[in-house]
């Protein structure tokens, strides 16, 4: 890899594994990249744990930076399994990628320097912390972790270890995001007062009569893994396995790594969070329902040392002000009545002068790269901070995750963002986290 005019080593910027690694299997000259420079000893090797629908993105991605390698893939659905081998060797024109069914085995090879982690939420955390006891650099999905207490873990395990870890929240690499984000960052809006956090709505919902037996190349028992038992639907898996709580978190905490990430970055909150928290609409959908259990309708407000406030909501149950600029997305409002919008559409402000600001040569400024996964690769060979790093994810979720039991508690409490506590109701702390199922445990 090249970086300022200097060629760095696979095993030089794998620094601090604390054990060398052996040599990959044998990499044919077709897998050498367009230009056949770069050699297989410089290469970043890759394995994927999860290959559904956001993995067959995240690995096209990869696959076509001309160091990377992608050496093996591990699924518990077979068929899922057998495809994206197909696809990955159909890439190098040969058979080289290995598979796995347990994620176990493919963090224990010794030729894997980095995972890409996109599986469902409820198992991100056990695979990202062993993946960095392991000495494996990551790349997971967003939300971080199903649970806040596990997002802690998921921290703890990454800077002990000094992996570099980059959050899927890729908002963070786009440039409108970062122009918002450094507006506000900058002070170009004065005091941050409120910020609006839109969401998507929920509402999924479907009546089944029966439940059928799994399907013979999937492994059920091993995909409901650490979380409560629940019965195997195909409505309920693949990509409708997030609008089931003990899987995921529905659309807000699907979302809430994206736009009320946003706000955390702009605002500089990657090391905290807010000092209170108040549940105020956490609704159901009323139709006939026995295969999802996510809430159509949410809401919860934030309060952040300084005084900044925060809501977060589903779409359907923003403010008018909002609605007036968008449906989803973040909305920062300063001083003199001063707001600047930002979604995936692109950028508005209350004035469009802000938006042809000039910014200072003293400014923060984010890094101009617009790949999030070659961002990722970067910081491998750099040993630098993603632009979404761990602990960046695991605040953004945390909000999420506070929400959530506030909202289902009907009622709210004080936060210390410090120690990670509630405060005035200590017995709530026992549901930061949850209990797993069987033998799983995040314990070494």
């Amino acid at each position: 890899m090249e970086r300022e005019g200097k060629s760095i080593s696979r095993r030089m910027f794998l620094g601090g594994v604390g054990a060398a690694f052996a040599a990959p299997h044998i990499i044919p000259a077709s897998a050498m990249g367009a230009d056949g420079n770069t050699a297989p000893s410089e290469r970043i090797h890759i394995g994927v744990v999860g290959t559904g629908g956001q993995a067959k993105g995240l690995t096209d991605n990869a696959i076509h930076h001309k160091n990377v390698r992608i050496v093996a893939l591990c699924d518990v659905d077979k068929n899922r399994l057998a495809e994206a081998k197909g696809l990955v060797d159909g890439y190098y024109e040969d058979q080289a990628c290995a598979t796995h069914a347990d994620y176990r085995e493919l963090l224990a090879r010794d030729d894997i320097d980095a995972v890409i982690v996109a599986t469902p939420d409820h198992w991100h955390a056990l695979v990202c912390v062993e993946a960095a006891r392991r000495g494996k650099d990551i790349y997971c999905e967003k939300p971080l972790t199903w649970s806040l207490g596990e997002g802690q873990a998921v921290v703890k395990a990454v800077t002990e270890n000094k992996r570099v870890f980059q959050v899927g929240s890729m908002q963070r690499s786009q440039r409108e995001f970062k122009q918002a984000c450094e507006l506000v960052r900058n002070g170009y809006l004065g005091e941050i007062k409120h910020i609006l956090v839109a969401l998507p709505n929920g509402g999924h919902a479907l009546w089944v009569d029966e439940f059928p037996a799994p399907p013979p190349e999937l492994d059920w028992e091993f995909y409901v893994g650490p979380a409560e038992w629940t019965p195997f639907h195909p409505k309920r898996y693949h990509w409708d396995w997030r609008w089931w709580l003990s899987f995921g978190g529905g659309q807000m905490m699907d979302w809430i790594g994206h736009h009320g990430d946003i706000a955390h970055m702009a605002m500089g909150w990657d090391h905290t969070g807010p000092i209170e928290v108040e549940g105020a609409l956490w609704e159901p959908t009323k139709e006939r329902n026995n295969l999802y259990n996510g809430p159509e309708h949410y809401q919860f407000n934030l309060k952040y040392a300084g005084g900044t406030t925060m809501t977060v909501a589903s779409a359907a149950d923003m403010p008018d002000n909002f609605k007036a600029c968008g449906e989803l997305g973040t909305m920062f409002f300063g001083e003199k009545d001063t707001w600047v919008y930002v979604d995936r559409s692109g950028i508005k402000a209350s004035d469009k002068q802000l938006l042809k600001t000039k910014f200072r040569e003293n400014d923060f400024r984010f890094r101009k790269q617009r790949n999030h996964m070659t961002d990722f690769l970067d910081c491998i060979a750099s040993r630098e901070e993603c632009i979404a790093p761990v602990n960046a994810g695991h605040r953004s979720a945390s909000i999420g995750h506070l929400g959530k039991l506030a909202c289902t508690l009907r009622s709210g409490f004080k936060w210390d963002p410090k120690e990670e506590v509630i405060t005035d109701n200590p017995a709530l702390n026992n549901m930061l986290t949850r209990v797993y199922r069987g033998d799983w445990s995040l314990e070494v």
